[in-house]
């Protein structure tokens, strides 16, 4: 396994705005390797910024016990034997149940089609520069924004990506995090829902209509100081600085871009959700 080293370093972009370095010793950063890295960094923001009430996988967890529970509860409630009392607590069980799947359906539902819509991207494109996750009303008009750029090194074309999470993107996805909350990420709370965004930095032969929309001159509001991450692979380190993940983080400020650019894609969906109250 490639043990990751992680060197974290700030350089003033101006406007405020601010870039943190991440090194890794891994030769390539391959589909599986951003997606959860993407992934992981989606329920930290929720998390943080207080829009769910416990981490992701918690409320995973939760979903599935309560999927299997129903069923359960089902399979009993077809039985003849049993007493008038211990069906009556099957029935209210059954009504709990029931509710507190429907609070979470809505966002375990939209999370899932974000996934599929992740591993569609890194499908179809095996050169993501970057991706960028906006808290807010929408993604002109954002609270938060999250920016990750990615120094992809050694090229490998994958036919198919195995989406398994691996130790080393474990390891990357804590040390991103780390780096964000070193940063003051998740300091401010929002006491109402909001919603999530992801944009996608590809080709502007990248095609995904049903995912995917282009915002070919994508900007937000210069007041925003977002979080910026550079993510850089060591075969990579002689042939990009940092420099050069700044200039790719910047773009958004620069004009329309051509058909030989990469430029923004934004996800059809967005993900609305605040403090969902589990059943206990």
């Amino acid at each position: 396994m490639n043990k990751i080293e992680n060197r974290q370093e700030e350089l003033e972009m101006g406007e405020g705005r601010s870039i943190t370095e991440i090194k890794t010793s891994l030769e390539k950063l391959d589909g599986a390797v951003i997606y959860h890295v993407v992934k992981d960094l989606i329920g930290f923001i929720l998390y943080m910024h207080q829009q769910i009430p416990s981490i992701l996988q918690d409320l995973s967890d939760e979903f599935h016990a309560l999927q299997i529970e129903r069923k359960d509860l089902e399979l009993i409630s077809t039985q003849s034997e049993v007493k008038a009392s211990s069906r009556r607590n099957q029935i209210g069980r059954m009504r709990e149940v029931k509710q507190g799947l429907k609070r979470m359906e809505k966002l375990m539902n939209t999370l899932a089609s974000l996934n599929t819509a992740i591993q569609l991207m890194l499908n179809e494109s095996h050169n993501i520069e970057g991706v960028m996750l906006v808290l807010g009303s929408s993604p002109i008009r954002p609270q938060q924004v999250y920016e990750m750029f990615f120094s992809h090194g050694s090229f490998v074309a994958e036919h198919t990506i195995d989406y398994n999470k691996s130790k080393a993107a474990e390891t990357l996805s804590r040390k991103a995090i780390r780096a964000l909350v070193s940063d003051g990420a998740g300091s401010v709370s929002y006491a109402g829902p909001t919603k999530l965004f992801l944009l996608a930095k590809a080709p502007a032969t990248f095609n995904l209509p049903l995912h995917f929309l282009p915002k070919r001159d994508f900007r937000y509001s210069k007041k925003i100081v977002p979080f910026k991450l550079c993510i850089k692979c060591k075969v990579r380190e002689q042939d990009m600085d940092t420099s050069e993940c700044c200039a790719s983080s910047s773009s958004i400020g620069l004009p329309v871009a051509t058909s030989n650019d990469s430029i923004w894609y934004v996800t059809a969906a967005s993900i609305t959700c605040f403090c969902i109250t589990l059943y206990n």
